[in-house]
C-alpha cells in the first residue's frame, strides 16, 4: 500500500515500483474513479497507463451510484486475482477511507432508505455543509468529533444511516478488522511542507494549462452530482456562477488543495504500522517492499 497526500508524487513512484517488481496497480483514489474527471483528478495519463496496467481508474461515470462497500468488493476481487499471478500488488491513493477498507474492511451497515437518502440530500441542498455538521453534532457527537468535517459525503452517509436505522453511525460500527488472505505493508510518502505546497501550486497551474477550465465548463450542467463536489471543480463552478473572478477561483483551488493535503497527512499519521519515505527514495522503498 503506497499512500500519501495529493501531488506528492505517487503516480510516477508506483509506476517505477510496478515495473521493478513486475506487477500492476490498483487505485484507491476516489476522484480518479470517474472517467469524466481526467484533468482535475490528476489521473494517470493514457501513456502512463500503457506502461503499467492500472485498475479502478475511470471505471465509473459521475452519474453512477457508488460507495466504499462496492469498492471493497471490486478491489478485493481484482487484488486476489492478481495475487494468483503476482508476488506483489500495489494499492495506491490518497483516499484514506478506501485504503482502510482494503486493510481491515468496513462494517456491514444498512443500506439507507431511498426516502431518507433524499431527506439528507435536501438538508445539504438547503443548509449546505454547515447544516450537515449541525445535524451530525446533534445526533452523533462521537462520529462528529472524528469525521473529516470538510467531507460532505462522509457526513451524509452517517445521517442516512441514522435516519434509516434510528441508531447513531458510531454505535453501529464494530471496527473489527477483517482477515485478508494477503499481507499488507503500509508505506506513506511525504515531502517537506514547503516542497509539497509548491508542487500543489505548480500542478494546479499545469492543470489549468492542460484544460481544467474547459473541463469544468463542460461539467457545469451536471454540477449537482456528488462526484463533482470536489477540489478544482467546485471552485471553478463558483466562478461560472459569478461568485468570484477566475484569478480568485484558481487561488482557491491551490489553497483548498493544500488544506486537503494536511487533512490527508493527519489521517495517515493514525497508521502506527506504516513506514514513511520521501518519494525520491526509490531504492529504500523498493527494499522495504521486498523484505520478508
Amino acid at each position: 500500500m503506497i499512500a500519501g497526500p495529493t501531488a506528492v508524487g505517487k503516480t510516477s513512484l508506483c509506476i517505477d515500483l510496478a515495473r521493478e517488481i513486475k506487477t500492476e496497480i490498483v487505485s484507491a483514489d476516489a476522484r480518479q474513479f470517474y472517467r469524466e474527471l481526467q484533468i482535475g483528478s490528476a489521473s494517470p495519463t493514457k501513456e502512463e497507463r500503457q506502461q503499467i496496467p492500472h485498475h479502478l481508474i475511470g471505471h465509473l461515470s459521475i452519474r453512477d451510484y457508488y460507495n466504499v462497500a462496492i469498492y471493497e468488493t471490486q478491489a478485493l476481487e481484482i487484488i486476489n486475482n492478481l495475487f494468483r499471478l503476482k508476488d506483489h500488488v500495489i494499492l495506491t491513493g490518497g483516499s484514506g477511507l478506501y485504503l482502510d477498507t482494503i486493510y481491515g474492511g468496513i462494517d456491514d451497515l444498512p443500506d439507507p432508505d431511498p426516502a431518507q437518502r433524499q431527506k439528507v440530500k435536501q438538508i445539504f441542498a438547503n443548509e449546505g455543509i454547515t447544516g450537515l455538521r449541525n445535524w451530525l453534532r446533534k445526533i452523533d457527537p462521537s462520529f462528529y468529533n472524528e469525521v473529516d468535517r470538510a467531507n460532505p459525503k462522509r457526513m451524509m452517509r452517517a445521517l442516512e444511516v441514522y435516519f434509516s436505522s434510528g441508531q447513531p453511525f458510531s454505535t453501529l460500527r464494530k471496527k473489527q478488522p477483517q482477515h485478508r488472505p494477503f499481507r499488507i505493508k503500509r508505506v506513506i510518502i511525504n515531502r517537506p511542507r514547503v516542497e509539497l505546497f509548491q508542487r500543489i501550486n505548480n500542478r494546479t497551474d499545469e492543470m489549468i494549462r492542460r484544460g481544467l477550465i474547459e473541463e469544468a465548463i463542460g461539467m457545469y450542467p451536471m454540477r449537482h452530482h456528488n462526484a463533482l463536489n470536489t477540489l478544482g471543480y467546485k471552485e471553478l463552478f463558483d466562478w461560472l456562477a459569478n461568485r468570484w473572478n477566475l484569478e480568485l477561483a484558481i487561488e482557491k483551488i491551490k489553497t483548498n488543495t493544500r488544506r486537503y493535503a494536511k487533512r490527508q497527512l493527519t489521517w495517515f499519521k493514525r497508521y502506527d504500522d506504516a513506514t514513511w519515505f520521501h518519494p525520491e527514495d526509490r531504492s529504500g522503498i523498493l527494499n522495504h517492499i521486498l523484505q520478508r
